[in-house]
C-alpha cells in the first residue's frame, strides 16, 4: 500500500534574511533606501524541500524596489503561485529614517523608526491584508506627576507602536507627525544646549499623560478616510522602574476615553 506523505506543513519558511531595497516615503517618490530583515511563514501541499527557499529569495530579488502597500498587494500573490502553498507570511522589518528640526536652534537631526510592513494572503481569490507598523517614541508625563507642586511635574520615555490597515499607503512621515503633535515632546537623535533646555522646562510645565495622547491619536486615525483598522499601542517606561507600563487601544474594541461619538470606532 503506497503511502501518500503530502501534508500541510504549518510555519514552515526563514527568518531574518537582511536584504537591501526601497521602501515608501512621502519625501522621496522612488523610495527610501534601507536594509530589511525578511521574513517568511508558508503553508505548502508538498513535502518541504530545501530550494523552495531559493525560490522565494529569488522573488524578493524582483520585487526589491519599492515595498510598500501597493507593491505588496500583487507581490505576495506572486510568493503564493511560485510556493505552491495555500497560506503565505511575508514580514519585512526595517529602519526608516526621517529628518528633523530641532524646537528652538532648528538644527536637522535624523530620527530612526522601528518599521513592520506584514501581507498575509490564504487564495489567489482572496484580497491580501497588509498592515503597516511603526514605533515612534516620544516624551509623556510621568503619572505620579503633581502639577499642583512647584516642579512637581516629570517626564518619561514613551514608545508608542501604531498598526494600520489602508486602502493605500499611508507613510511613515505622516504617522510620525501625528505622534509628535499629541505628545508632550517627540524625541530627537540630537539637541543643543537650549534645545535641551526648552524641553526640560516644557516637562515642568505642561502636562500630557499616555492616557491623553493615545487617546488623540486613536481620535484621529479613526477620521482618517483611508484606513480601515488601526492598533495603538503605548509602553511608558518611568525613570523610578525597571519595567515599562503599557496602553493601548484598537478599532472596534475601543473603550471612550474621553467621550467620543463619532462615526468611526
Amino acid at each position: 500500500m503506497k503511502t501518500d506523505n503530502a501534508k500541510f506543513l504549518v510555519d514552515v519558511g526563514m527568518k531574518g534574511l537582511p536584504f537591501p531595497m526601497k521602501v515608501a516615503s512621502k519625501v522621496c517618490a522612488e523610495g527610501q533606501n534601507t536594509v530589511a530583515d525578511i521574513s517568511i511563514k508558508a503553508r505548502i501541499m508538498h513535502e518541504f524541500e530545501a530550494r523552495w527557499i531559493d525560490t522565494f529569495i529569488k522573488i524578493v530579488h524582483q520585487h526589491r524596489d519599492r515595498i510598500g502597500t501597493k507593491t505588496l498587494r500583487v507581490n505576495i500573490v506572486d510568493y503564493l503561485k511560485n510556493l505552491n502553498a495555500s497560506t503565505v507570511k511575508v514580514d519585512f522589518d526595517y529602519p526608516f529614517f526621517i529628518e528633523k528640526l530641532t524646537p528652538v536652534s532648528k538644527e536637522k537631526c535624523l530620527v530612526k523608526y522601528a518599521c513592520t510592513y506584514s501581507a498575509k494572503i490564504i487564495s489567489v481569490e482572496n484580497e491580501p491584508k497588509i498592515i503597516f507598523k511603526i514605533e515612534v517614541p516620544c516624551i509623556t508625563t510621568y503619572p505620579s506627576s503633581n502639577s499642583e507642586r512647584e516642579g512637581g511635574l516629570f517626564g518619561q520615555l514613551s514608545i508608542i507602536a501604531i498598526e494600520i490597515e489602508s486602502s493605500k499607503d499611508i507613510y511613515p512621515e505622516d504617522i510620525v507627525e501625528v505622534v509628535d503633535k499629541h505628545a508632550l515632546s517627540p524625541v530627537y537623535s540630537f539637541l543643543t544646549e537650549e534645545d535641551q533646555f526648552s524641553i526640560i522646562q516644557k516637562v515642568h510645565k505642561e502636562e500630557k499623560t499616555s492616557v491623553v495622547t493615545i487617546d488623540e491619536i486613536k481620535n484621529e486615525l479613526a477620521h482618517h478616510p483611508d484606513i480601515k483598522w488601526y492598533g495603538v499601542q503605548c509602553s511608558n517606561f518611568g525613570m523610578l522602574h525597571s519595567y515599562s507600563t503599557v496602553i493601548g487601544t484598537k478599532k472596534s474594541m475601543w473603550v471612550p476615553f474621553s467621550g467620543y461619538e463619532g462615526e468611526k470606532i
